[in-house]
This record gives C-alpha cells, sequence and structure tokens, in this order.
C-alpha cells in the first residue's frame, strides 16, 4: 500500500485487505494483545486509540494514516 498522505479513512475492507495480506485477523490481534477476539473491530467504527495503535502497528503505519478524519 502507498505510503502518501490520505485524504481519507481507509475502508473496513481495505484495513481488512492489508492485514489480511500480512496473515493477520482482528481477533488473532485481540487475543496477541490480551484483548477479547472481537474488541479491536471497535477500532473501525469508532475511535478507539488502543485499538487504532494494534491495528497501525500490524500495518505499518500510523493511526492518522488509517483514519484521517479522527486525527485533524
Amino acid at each position: 500500500m502507498a505510503r502518501n498522505k490520505r485524504t481519507r479513512d481507509m475502508s473496513n475492507n481495505e484495513i481488512r485487505g492489508e492485514l489480511m495480506k500480512r496473515g493477520k485477523t482482528f481477533a488473532q490481534l485481540g487475543v496477541e494483545n490480551g484483548l477479547a477476539k472481537n474488541t479491536i473491530r471497535n477500532a473501525l467504527d469508532k475511535p478507539y486509540p488502543k485499538g487504532e495503535r494494534i491495528i497501525a502497528d500490524a500495518l505499518r503505519l500510523e493511526p492518522k494514516d488509517i483514519w484521517p478524519s479522527r486525527h485533524l
């Protein structure tokens, strides 16, 4: 995925696809980080800094690169 400035948030499908390319799922990220397997998905629909950071780290991005609208 290009690392240029995004003007829109990544879609849930884009995020899921990027995770899949890296062999990860939301459930795996949750369990690996001591959370319930569905907790990470909360970051897809609403601000959840801990979940955003976990997803961003897995994608080797910053949360503001995935969700620019949340980090104005």
